[in-house]
């Protein structure tokens, strides 16, 4: 039986090692939301590696974008690297160039309808030119070619807003989510940051016409809304709120710390003390995942809070982002090579893509936001430290019980008789 008690041991160290090196994830400081992570550059290779062998394709069948932003988020990541750090702009441009090709593409166009305005829907059309803009903040506007398809994709959209009797417009046939729209008003406000100001009117029309469809039940954008006249159909829900107040701040800086502060304090929460993490819904509101959100673990939408984390850095809500990335390193499972890093094991590749885009977060039409003063909890890292301590001792506890077992039954005992009491 010796061979067995070593293998025990084996295991047992193997697991003592395994979260130790969790927990020396979870508490390594994180990068501020003025720089980017380390590790980056290796996301973005895995990332990289992964759509060459077909992931883009795969995560197709997942769900309607797959395709999409498997691309269009691998190019963005890029394009936020590139600008925060010049000395990898020529690679930044090539690779987000190169994206942008394939999000332009007859596959990237396949599952949208060129008979809607703007072509192909506010989704395609408000994510492509975004990617567009950003490669010429990154690149410059020397291109002439790159400057008419970006300047002409986002007249086409202030001209669907203008002409339009809801500021959310269609991202399929009947179908409209604000989420969408939102990215596009942004396209049209890095127009305007990039060259001269010509969307102002559009903008302010659309930011009025918004406040007068909030959800009625949190104050925020709705979910999903009537394409008719854009009445909400379905309330504020983390899945498109995490995208909503990523592009927030790059619209209106007043209506965006508006709406940052209801979107933390309905969906920002700590099941069972466990946290930070964001509910799928509102506080006290129930219900189930679907294709969005993805499966709910205690109401908690994983893809929601790896969004989050960008949502933080854009609005300067470093507490939140630091800590969203700590626990990201480590229920994330990340895997470290020497030339790639992968989340999950690598198994689902876009969701790699989320990441980095989220962790690479700054804005493209304004200064990077001066860090916020919202705090967490002071005790929000005891539960996992607590977990952490206990997954680290397990593996001994048995052998430490059997030890101190052995040590009682061995211990002398007192020869003296036991005292008998006599009556008088």
């Amino acid at each position: 039986m010796g061979w067995w008690r070593w293998a025990l041991r084996g295991v047992g160290i193997v697991v003592t090692v395994l979260v130790l090196v969790g927990a020396g994830r979870f508490l390594w400081p994180q990068p501020g939301i003025d720089e980017q992570p380390g590790s980056a550059w290796r996301q973005l290779a895995f990332v990289r590696a992964a759509i060459d062998g077909g992931a883009d394709v795969e995560a197709q069948g997942q769900f309607p974008e797959g395709y999409y932003f498997s691309n269009a988020l691998y190019g963005l990541a890029w394009v936020q690297v590139g600008l925060a750090d010049p000395g990898t702009r020529d690679e930044a441009l090539r690779e987000a160039r190169w994206a942008l090709g394939r999000v332009e593409s007859e596959r990237g166009r396949e599952v949208f309808s060129p008979g809607l305005r703007p072509a192909y829907g506010i989704f395609w059309a408000g994510w492509t030119n975004w990617l567009r803009g950003g490669i010429l903040a990154l690149g410059g506007t020397g291109d002439a070619a790159e400057v008419e398809r970006f300047v002409d994709g986002v007249a086409e959209m202030a001209a669907a807003f203008t002409g339009s009797a809801t500021p959310f417009l269609q991202a399929y046939p009947g179908q409209a989510w604000p989420v969408d729209s939102t990215v596009a008003i942004a396209a049209l406000r890095l127009h305007d940051s990039l060259f001269a100001p010509r969307f102002g009117a559009e903008v302010a029309q659309w930011l009025t016409a918004v406040r007068a469809r909030l959800d009625p039940a949190t104050g925020m954008l709705p979910h999903r809304v009537s394409a008719a006249d854009g009445t909400p159909v379905q309330g504020a829900r983390a899945t498109s709120q995490s995208v909503i107040q990523r592009f927030l701040p790059e619209i209106d800086a007043d209506f965006a710390a508006q709406q940052y502060a209801r979107y933390r304090g309905e969906f920002l929460a700590f099941p069972g003390g466990f946290g930070p993490a964001l509910r799928e819904y509102p506080r006290g509101v129930p219900g189930s995942g679907d294709v969005d959100s993805g499966p709910l673990v205690a109401g908690v939408s994983l893809s929601s809070t790896v969004v989050a984390l960008g949502a933080a850095r854009v609005n300067g809500d470093e507490s939140l982002a630091t800590a969203l990335g700590s626990a990201g390193e480590l229920l994330g499972l990340p895997l470290t090579l020497p030339g790639s890093k992968r989340y999950a094991f690598g198994l689902v590749p876009i969701g790699d893509a989320f990441v980095v885009w989220s962790a690479t977060a700054r804005p493209f039409t304004t200064a990077p936001p001066p860090a916020g003063t919202r705090d967490l909890p002071w005790w929000w890292r005891l539960p996992w430290l607590a977990v952490l301590c206990l997954g680290a001792s397990a593996p001994w506890l048995p052998r430490v019980a059997g030890l101190w077992h052995r040590r009682r039954e061995s211990a002398p005992k007192d020869p003296r008789p036991a005292a008998t009491s006599t009556a008088n």
